[in-house]
């Protein structure tokens, strides 16, 4: 983040009902300097939801196993009041569903609480920075996670948008942002925010893993022909 000329630090709220986990991210985001800045803590869901709406940080830092927590759907409550934070969650549970749960909630990432300070660290930058961030070992096992129940034969990603699935087939024909920028007529800060949400959706670490996924399915090649 920018504000004239002068870069800004990032700014996280951490929300875990471990007191020591809340602690211990905090000492790892404050040994990055002036990079990123814990604004607030968060124990409940109530305290999740109050204090996102009252500093709306870059980056929210989850652990949706509250006390009070109905699951997942804490991470859509938070992006009702705070639509333009990006929300890491930070996990015991590694298991399909919940992953799956997460990112169809609007989670951005999900790093299991093995996650090295470095990973921990890198995910909250990668967050921030509108980008999806999944963990190793869940990137390792799937091949693709979101939606796979029954599929519709005209479309092997129902689970996109429609405009999501323009950005994907450009992708899958090799073109780079701002080539799809242009070719939709979109800023290329929207296209870049779509990748991220396509990369959560089809719940693959990168880009370049989107592109296979894509391509694998038969996307791409309407795209390269024009």
């Amino acid at each position: 983040m920018k504000q004239h000329g002068i870069t800004a630090p990032l700014t996280v709220l951490l929300a875990d009902v471990q007191p020591a986990v809340r602690q211990g991210v905090r000492s790892m985001v404050e040994a990055t300097g002036a990079a990123a800045a814990v604004v607030g803590e968060a124990g409940t869901t109530g305290e999740v939801l109050a204090t996102a709406s009252r500093y709306r940080p870059d980056v929210l830092v989850l652990d949706p196993q509250m006390d009070d927590s109905t699951g997942m759907r804490v991470i859509s409550q938070v992006l009702r009041l705070a639509p333009e934070t990006g929300v890491l969650v930070f996990s015991t549970l590694d298991d399909d569903k919940a992953v799956a749960a997460a990112f169809h909630a609007g989670a951005r990432g999900y790093l299991v609480k093995r996650a090295t300070a470095d990973q921990i660290v890198r995910g909250i930058h990668a967050v921030g920075a509108g980008e999806a961030i999944l963990d190793r070992t869940i990137a390792a096992r799937l091949g693709t996670l979101i939606g796979t129940g029954p599929r519709p034969r005209s479309y092997p990603f129902p689970q996109l948008s429609d405009r999501e699935r323009e950005v994907l087939e450009h992708l899958a024909a090799g073109r780079s942002n701002s080539a799809i920028a242009r070719e939709l007529a979109l800023a290329s800060k929207t296209v870049s925010n779509r990748i991220s949400h396509i990369l959560g959706k089809l719940g693959v670490a990168d880009r370049a893993q989107a592109l296979v996924l894509a391509r694998d399915a038969g996307l791409g090649q309407a795209a390269a022909a024009r």
